[in-house]
C-alpha cells in the first residue's frame, strides 16, 4: 500500500475587499479566533479549532473583482462542517440573520435521499460559504 503524500488540509487562503469586515464575521458570527497575521501584506489568520483560515485583502479592494463560481476556474465555495442537525439549525438562524450575508440554499438535503444537511451563502465581501452536517 501507498502510503499518503498529504495530510488533509493545512490551510485555505482567501481573499477579501475589506479584513474588518471579514474578522467581524467570522470571529462575530462564526465564533473563529484571530491567531495571527501579517500587516505588511495584509491579512489575517482566523480559526475554529480545526481549521485555519487566512483572510488577505485585495490589493485595490475597489477594483477587485467578485469570483464567478459559473465562468472562473478557482475556489467555488469553502464547505465547513458542522456537528449536527441542531447545529447547522442554530448556525442557519445566526447567519442568515446578518445583514450583509446573501442567502444562496436554505437548510436542505444535500442531495435526494441523503440525511446530510447544508445550507450556502455569500458572506459580506462575496466569499460562498457551505456549511454542511455529517456525510450519512
Amino acid at each position: 500500500m501507498n502510503q499518503k503524500l498529504t495530510r488533509g488540509v493545512h490551510h485555505v487562503g482567501l481573499t477579501v475587499p475589506d479584513l474588518d469586515q471579514a474578522r467581524a464575521f467570522f470571529c462575530g458570527v462564526l465564533s473563529f479566533e484571530e491567531v495571527g497575521g501579517m500587516p505588511t501584506y495584509p491579512s489575517i489568520f482566523v480559526s475554529d479549532g480545526t481549521i485555519l483560515l487566512t483572510l488577505w485583502r485585495a490589493a485595490d479592494p475597489l477594483t477587485a473583482r467578485a469570483f464567478d463560481r459559473h465562468s472562473n476556474i478557482g475556489l467555488h465555495h469553502l464547505s465547513l462542517a458542522v456537528a449536527d442537525d441542531a447545529a447547522l439549525d442554530a448556525l442557519w438562524e445566526k447567519v442568515r440573520s446578518h445583514p450583509q450575508v446573501v442567502v444562496d440554499v436554505a437548510p436542505c438535503s444535500i442531495r435526494q435521499g441523503s440525511a446530510t444537511r447544508h445550507f450556502l451563502v455569500f458572506i459580506p465581501g462575496g466569499i460562498r460559504l457551505e456549511f454542511a452536517t455529517p456525510f450519512a
